[in-house]
């Protein structure tokens, strides 16, 4: 970390682009990173959570929903260590580990974060592992609190393997929730370790999920955005029954609704405390796809968007 020239600014290195396109677009950079805000705290990151937002931002197909000032520097969630705090910040102190939710910029040696969405990490959760939880937690807790899914529920999950996937089938799993999870056919005992149903994508696959659910499916999540919804529609008997969060053109189209982290209810904690609640009881687990160097953040973006992941892939800052 540096200061620029003077102005009492201090500048951090980082991973950004500074105009929508290919993966080539992302290069190292250096941003200027303001003091720490009232409310708000300065973060050294250890790591940063990989997400399939990051490289849809970065693509430009979602300036609809995420705009950004260039030159941008995604990542939405980090892990590290507090190094100052802003005015009214009481909860933390310099020195504290966390993980948390960020506003973008999580692709940077240092992040600034609302106060209100961190936790402090457990000692002995590791750096990349507390990194995969914020979004794959809120995002969970979310889905399932806006699909009203409820114990003795059937719950469809499309593309349940992935970071939000895993989370979200061990949140219902102690909810009393039943799921039958798509994902390919490598992903099957991960998720019945998970104590979800496997069924294959493709063609047949309403006859494979009617089959692992002879009683129905009371709920459909969508976390893959592959064409399903027509059919989710179709299984859980009506579209406000389904809900997506990685494909909201479909969601426009079908009638289906669209949740992208948006939410007026804080989700942040209650997700966080519930996901290390499971850690700290031997009830989570939380397998890393990959963990790369915050320098490879390219073809960390490239294999998000390849898919068929078994867990989160993670960027290494320090």
């Amino acid at each position: 970390m540096s200061d620029n020239s003077g102005t009492g600014t201090l500048a951090t290195k980082a991973i950004g682009f500074a105009e929508y396109g290919g993966l080539d677009v992302l290069r190292p950079i250096e941003v200027e990173l303001p003091a720490p805000g009232p409310g708000q705290v300065r973060i050294a990151v250890r790591a940063v959570g990989v997400n399939p937002l990051d490289h849809k931002v970065r693509s430009g197909a979602l300036t609809a929903l995420f705009p950004v000032t260039f030159p941008a520097v995604p990542g939405y969630e980090v892990a590290g260590v507090v190094e100052s705090v802003g005015e009214g910040v009481t909860e933390w102190r310099t020195g504290d580990e966390v993980l948390g939710a960020v506003h973008g910029g999580g692709y940077a040696e240092h992040v600034l974060a609302d106060a209100d969405r961190l936790v402090g990490k457990p000692a002995a959760l590791g750096w990349a592992q507390a990194a995969a939880i914020p979004v794959a937690a809120e995002t969970s807790w979310r889905c399932l609190d806006l699909l009203g899914v409820e114990s003795g529920h059937t719950l469809l999950v499309h593309g349940a393997a992935g970071g939000v996937g895993t989370v979200l089938l061990q949140f219902a799993r102690v909810r009393g929730i039943r799921v039958v999870g798509t994902a390919s056919e490598a992903n099957h005992g991960h998720l019945r370790e998970l104590g979800a149903v496997p069924v294959a994508y493709g063609e047949g696959l309403a006859e494979r999920v009617r089959a692992a659910a002879p009683g129905g499916v009371d709920r459909v999540l969508d976390a893959a955005g592959s064409g399903v919804l027509p059919l989710s529609v179709e299984l859980a008997g009506g579209a406000e029954r389904v809900l997506t969060i990685a494909d909201w053109q479909g969601a426009e189209q079908h009638g289906v609704r669209f949740t992208g982290g948006e939410a007026t209810v804080p989700y942040d904690r209650p997700a966080l405390n519930g996901a290390l609640g499971l850690l700290a009881a031997g009830g989570l687990t939380l397998p890393l796809h990959r963990v790369l160097p915050l320098a490879e953040a390219a073809e960390a973006q490239a294999e998000s968007a390849r898919g068929h992941l078994r867990g989160k892939i993670v960027l290494i800052a320090t």
